[in-house]
């Protein structure tokens, strides 16, 4: 595919969507960003002391929505905690990944911070229960679509907290995808499709 594009993946967990977006990216022959940016980001706040695990863990500090709730960008750059650091500092890191070529950008809000990018298709992954309960068994070390759920929770949380948007609601993506209906290759091979099919419009 030619001319600059990049391409957001969020996912439900347990359906695959980090496999897709490695497919997408082999596939179009470019880069595929995720943990990559929140090293990028940690390295911008002056943060070395923390492992990956510890960094991507800060992204389940924020608390649960209450009716008092006012949006994280509501605020700007006012709320001084570890975690909106990160955040902001994730963004700029993923605007200048951007500005370097074409990508493939998973999770890490990328559908919010480029939404305003004319170059920018936005895909939100998705599977029914059965298949991510099995997937959870076999590619997700024995985890339970009942914690799968909870992982999701957690980024919807994250999600909805510093954009002010619901997280996998269809209107914010370009395109939605079901990973339990087709093998994973054939929906990536949709995706580009679709992506040139908008693209020669």
């Amino acid at each position: 595919m030619s001319d600059k594009f990049v391409i957001s993946i969020s996912r439900q967990y347990g359906c695959g969507g980090r496999e897709l977006a490695g497919i997408l990216a082999e596939k179009l022959g470019v880069k595929l960003y995720d943990r990559q940016i929140v090293h990028i980001a940690a390295a911008k706040l002056g943060i070395n002391d923390l492992s990956e695990e510890e960094l991507l863990e800060m992204e389940n500090r924020v608390q649960p929505l209450s009716m008092h709730f006012m949006p994280f960008h509501s605020f700007g750059t006012h709320m001084g905690d570890s975690s909106s650091g990160m955040f902001l500092s994730e963004s700029a890191a993923i605007k200048k990944l951007v500005a370097d070529g074409s990508c493939v950008i998973l999770g890490r809000c990328a559908d919010y911070v480029l939404r305003d990018n004319p170059d920018h298709f936005a895909i939100f992954a998705c599977a029914d229960d059965d298949f991510r309960e099995q997937r959870g068994k076999t590619a997700y070390e024995g985890k339970s679509l009942k914690e799968l759920d909870a992982e999701d929770k957690k980024r919807a949380r994250y999600y909805n907290y510093y954009t002010g948007r619901n997280w996998g609601e269809g209107q914010n993506y370009d395109l939605v995808v079901n990973t339990s209906k087709k093998p994973l290759g054939q929906i990536a091979d949709g995706i580009i499709a679709y992506i040139k099919a908008i693209k020669k419009a």
